[in-house]
């Protein structure tokens, strides 16, 4: 069997892993998106925090899927540093949004969505992606996202409308003013990911209404916002691949069945389903 490394980079974390012999490693890195790290940046973070702990392994195949890659220009970038990195590997580069539907949804029909830092969906047909719902970032879009998410927390105690215990767990937690959040928002580069800090409130502070009403809200905008773009939508299963989609599975569970949708996987991370795509 071939040596095989892949790589799921978000916007956060890139997780690698190396399949030699039906064993694997698994080596974490920061992520790999040429919108946020040039290529020279990224041969310096594989050089250091890759490679020596693959051992030179000689790689026979890489399969590459990350953020910013439906851009022809980014992919380029994406070539380049792996040519020098592994000169003579066969290599695959695709967008996130493939990875997570070979993940979900293997060799059968169904509806991807990431529900990480960031949101996208795609229809997959078996073989490949047949349509996608636009992806808009974090600004104009990701609805449903952790950036989206952190961002209704931050909204909700800025304008003080969280109640007076919630406003003080939040004090207590992030320790953070008016004058540092608008700092990092604005000024600051990363700004997804400092949003999307916030959403772990959400998920310390289950049970309360308001947390509660935020959560459903915020994917409820995922729904409205996205699968009703896709007509399989109400013919296929709904895999939804992500840590904010796995860690608020009890709330997708609830809008599937309100809305009368087949909930298919729903996944952390797509490693393990990548790795069983590219072992067939």
């Amino acid at each position: 069997m071939p040596a095989i490394l892949i790589a799921d980079s978000g916007s956060t974390k890139c997780e690698w892993c190396l399949l030699v012999n039906g064993k694997k490693k698994t080596v974490l890195t920061p992520a790999m998106s040429p919108y946020f790290v040039s290529g020279e940046e990224m041969i310096q973070i594989l050089n250091k925090q890759l490679i020596p702990k693959i051992k030179n392994t000689p790689i026979d195949q890489l399969y590459f899927y990350g953020t910013g890659l439906g851009n022809p220009a980014n992919v380029l970038i994406m070539k380049k540093v792996f040519k020098q990195l592994f000169p003579k590997t066969k290599t695959e580069i695709n967008t996130d949004l493939l990875g997570i539907a070979r993940a979900s949804c293997g060799n059968e029909k169904g509806i991807a969505c990431i529900l990480g830092t960031g949101s996208n969906a795609c229809y997959y047909n078996g073989k490949k992606i047949v349509s996608i719902s636009p992806g808009l970032g974090y600004v104009l879009g990701d609805e449903g996202s952790g950036a989206y998410l952190g961002k209704k927390v931050i909204q909700y105690y800025l304008y003080k409308t969280f109640d007076e215990d919630l406003m003080s767990r939040f004090q207590k937690r992030f320790g953070e003013t008016h004058a540092s959040i608008l700092e990092n928002v604005y000024k600051k580069p990363l700004a997804n990911r400092y949003l999307a800090g916030f959403a772990l409130f959400l998920a310390e502070n289950r049970g309360h209404f308001m947390i509660e009403n935020i959560i459903e809200d915020g994917l409820n905008d995922f729904f409205f916002t996205h699968l009703y773009k896709f007509k399989e939508s109400w013919t296929q299963p709904i895999h939804f691949v992500g840590s904010v989609g796995f860690g608020f599975r009890d709330v997708l569970k609830e809008l599937c069945n309100s809305y009368e949708l087949e909930l298919g996987k729903v996944l952390k991370t797509p490693m393990s389903g990548l790795l069983a795509y590219h072992k067939q």
